[in-house]
């Protein structure tokens, strides 16, 4: 049997996680097929970037107007597909139509031709796109991972080839939908094929560059791949995010926002508070003041605009996360309240406390997609500080004071890519967004972002 006879044997699938019901079912894409797709945009780069950065705008513009137009449509997608609660999915889709717009307006300015005075009569740098960008994306936020990479990049004038995950293959056909009806012009397609297949699509000589949101073991893959064929490459690979809270922080408001910060997406966030390391004069009161809010949370059915937790996206993820847990308690971990998964149907999961939680439990070391919230005690700010940055990961952290100042000053000495006093951390299209360590490299969002996927040309003239 050929590769195409056998991808195509095995469906792919998107599967409502509350239920457990089929939700649909396509063919994998063939290699043929494939080949069409990528033929395609390798046409399209070509007239894509031929359009000025006032006609792409317009282009963007109008996607993020339709987007908005049809938010309730596409946020019921992403809830069926993945379990997001539903009003968390009407607020991702609101937040891709602003960023879409933002680049669009920003674009003009931010790779605009650069004048440098040298020794030349004239010299300056150009921005130019780099063709097609792979982008292989998660499903934890369906439409805002791929418009994170794709609105700024479409604004540098590349194209997209979207390895979308299978389970939200929804999602990736109905952007797909919106960009090229807007765009007039087939700008992004989507390949479908299983994850198994996504490092050897860099290989492809009609992919210039490779955008990766996902797991380490994925990064890595594709990362080996891309060096291999000498292509430019962006890593955002997840982290284990540190929430700091010292002896001064304001108690009762930092809980709360903790909370948030645990539990948004159903905890499936790269970005989500994955560690609640506490100072020890306070530790008790954080601990008790989560439980109550943790046992408080409203679990159900993520088209209920009560619910706030939803199930996860997938049941051998619930059982990594319920692994995660029965590991940490067996290492010496105390379980507060929760600690298993809901009975009944549905990938559902208790939202869980964990005290005494140190570094050698998976709940310190890995990275945990569910609600469940570890804390640590440390003895002082600095102990706080060394824990904090006793990790693999590298991608945001943040740090709960009365005292900005110290705030400041303490994560200046935190290793991420993205650091937050009194505030919980957040992606923003006017910052750059990316990580550091086992986080990944390079960045998407803001300047940095919107010049990622370009030739930096420097242009001479005497």
């Amino acid at each position: 049997m050929t590769e195409t006879e056998i991808s195509s044997a095995a469906a792919i699938q998107s599967i409502n996680p509350a239920t457990g019901e089929v939700l649909q079912t396509w063919h994998p894409h063939s290699d043929e097929e494939i080949d069409l797709r990528l033929t395609s945009l390798v046409d399209s780069a070509r007239r894509w970037a031929a359009r000025s950065l006032e006609q792409r705008a317009e282009v963007l513009r109008t996607l993020a107007a339709e987007m908005t137009v049809r938010r309730d449509a596409l946020a019921r997608i992403a809830t069926l597909e993945m379990g997001k609660p539903i009003v968390q999915a009407e607020a991702e889709i609101d937040k891709c139509a602003r960023s879409i717009a933002h680049f669009a307006d920003r674009a003009a300015h931010d790779l605009a031709p650069e004048l440098v005075a040298t020794d030349a009569e004239k010299s300056y740098v150009r921005y130019e796109p780099l063709g097609v960008v792979l982008a292989v994306m998660p499903w934890n936020f369906p439409f805002w991972q791929v418009f994170r990479c794709a609105a700024p990049a479409l604004m540098a004038g590349n194209v997209i080839a979207l390895k979308h995950a299978s389970s939200v293959s929804g999602c990736a056909v109905a952007i797909e939908a919106r960009l090229d009806e807007a765009a007039r012009l087939p700008v992004l397609e989507v390949l479908l094929v299983p994850g198994s297949r996504a490092a050897a699509l860099v290989d492809r000589p009609e992919i210039h560059a490779v955008a990766v949101t996902g797991s380490e073991p994925t990064g890595r893959a594709v990362a080996a791949r891309a060096g291999a064929a000498l292509k430019k490459t962006v890593l955002e690979l997840g982290g284990s995010d540190p929430f700091v809270v010292l002896a001064d922080a304001d108690l009762q408001t930092t809980l709360d926002e903790a909370v948030f910060a645990r539990i948004q997406n159903n905890g499936q966030s790269c970005i989500a508070a994955k560690r609640f390391i506490v100072e020890e004069s306070v530790a008790d009161a954080f601990t008790t003041g989560l439980q109550w809010r943790f046992e408080a949370l409203r679990v159900g059915d993520p088209l209920d605009r009560t619910t706030q937790v939803g199930p996860l996206a997938r049941l051998e993820l619930r059982d990594e996360l319920d692994r995660q847990v029965r590991e940490s308690i067996a290492r010496g971990a105390r379980l507060v309240t929760g600690g298993h998964p809901m009975e009944g149907r549905g990938a559902f999961y208790r939202p869980t406390v964990l005290a005494d939680v140190a570094p050698g439990m998976p709940a310190f070391d890995e990275e945990t997609f569910g609600p469940v919230a570890p804390v640590i005690r440390a003895r002082d700010a600095e102990h706080a500080l060394e824990l904090a940055n006793h990790s693999r990961y590298g991608l945001g952290a943040s740090v709960w004071t009365q005292d900005a100042a110290r705030g400041e000053a303490f994560a200046a000495r935190l290793q991420a890519g993205a650091t937050f006093v009194n505030g919980i951390v957040r992606s923003d299209p006017r910052l750059p967004f990316g990580g550091v360590k086992n986080s990944g490299y390079g960045r998407e969002l803001g300047v940095a972002g919107l010049r990622e996927f370009v030739n930096v040309k420097s242009v001479w003239i005497r």
